[in-house]
C-alpha cells in the first residue's frame, strides 16, 4: 500500500510536469505569435509608420521633465535593464500564476512599445511571451532614448489621442515642448488609465501627485510640479 508521503510525492511530480508542459506550450505559442507579427510588418516598417502619425514628436522636442516623469512612473529601472525587468516581472508573475490571470503589470517601457506596435491588449500569457521576443529585437535595434520616444508617441492617452503630441494639443492646447512641470507630470500619468483620467479631473490629479512622488522616490527632479499639484488638490 502506498504511503501518504508517496502519494503526495507523485501528486507533486504530476503538478510539476503539468506546469512544465504548460510553460512549454505557452512559450511555443508566444514565439509563433511573435513570428506572425513580424510576418505582417517588420520592426523598421512599424517604427516608420508610427513616425508618420500626426502629432509624432521627436524626443528633442520633449521636456526632460516629462521624460523623467514617464520613466519614474512607468519603469524606473528603464536605463538599467535590457528591456525586461526581472524583478518587476517576477513579482507580477507570482501574483498572476496564483490567480491564473494577468492582473499584475510588470511591463517595461520597451514591452509596452512592443505591445503598442505589434500586439492587441488582450491579457494572454502567450502575448507576454511574444513581447519578450520582440523586446529583444527592439533593444538590439534602438537605443534607450529612441525606445522612450517610441513609447510616448505610441501610448494611448484617451479620447482619440495617441501619442504625447496629440494629447498635449488635445488636453492642454499647445505643443509638448511648451508643457510646464505640472503638465509634464500630469501627462506622464495618463496612459495608466486614459479613459478614466480623460473624464475625471480629480482622478487625473491624484495620478499626477503619484507621478511626483515616484519622481522624488527615484531621484528625479519634479521641479515646480509638486507645489502645483498641491494647489490643484
Amino acid at each position: 500500500m502506498k504511503t501518504v508521503a508517496q502519494i503526495a510525492r507523485y501528486a507533486l511530480i504530476a503538478v510539476l510536469a503539468a506546469v512544465v508542459a504548460w510553460c512549454a506550450i505557452t512559450v511555443r505559442d508566444g514565439y509563433a505569435l511573435y513570428r506572425e507579427a513580424l510576418g505582417r510588418q517588420s520592426i523598421e516598417e512599424a517604427v516608420a509608420e508610427l513616425r508618420e502619425t500626426p502629432g509624432y514628436t521627436p524626443i528633442e522636442e520633449l521636456p526632460q521633465r516629462y521624460l523623467d516623469a514617464v520613466v519614474a512612473i512607468e519603469d524606473h529601472r528603464f536605463y538599467e535593464h535590457g528591456g525586461i525587468d526581472v524583478i518587476a516581472i517576477g513579482r507580477a508573475l507570482l501574483a498572476d500564476i496564483s490567480t491564473l490571470s494577468l492582473r499584475e503589470g510588470g511591463s517595461t517601457i520597451t514591452q509596452q512599445v512592443a505591445k503598442n506596435l505589434f500586439f492587441t491588449k488582450d491579457k494572454r500569457f502567450e502575448r507576454k511571451v511574444a513581447e519578450v521576443f520582440m523586446v529583444h529585437d527592439l533593444e538590439a535595434a534602438y537605443g534607450k532614448r529612441e525606445i522612450l520616444e517610441l513609447y510616448v508617441n505610441s501610448a494611448f492617452f484617451g479620447r482619440d489621442y495617441t501619442g504625447i503630441g496629440q494629447a498635449s494639443w488635445g488636453y492642454l492646447g499647445h505643443a509638448p515642448a511648451e508643457m510646464d512641470d505640472y503638465e509634464c507630470t500630469l501627462m506622464a500619468g495618463f496612459p495608466n488609465a486614459p479613459n478614466l483620467f480623460a473624464t475625471d479631473p480629480k482622478a487625473a490629479a491624484v495620478r499626477q501627485q503619484l507621478v511626483v512622488q515616484q519622481m522624488e522616490r527615484y531621484g528625479f527632479d519634479a521641479g515646480e510640479a509638486a507645489p502645483a499639484s498641491a494647489q490643484a488638490g
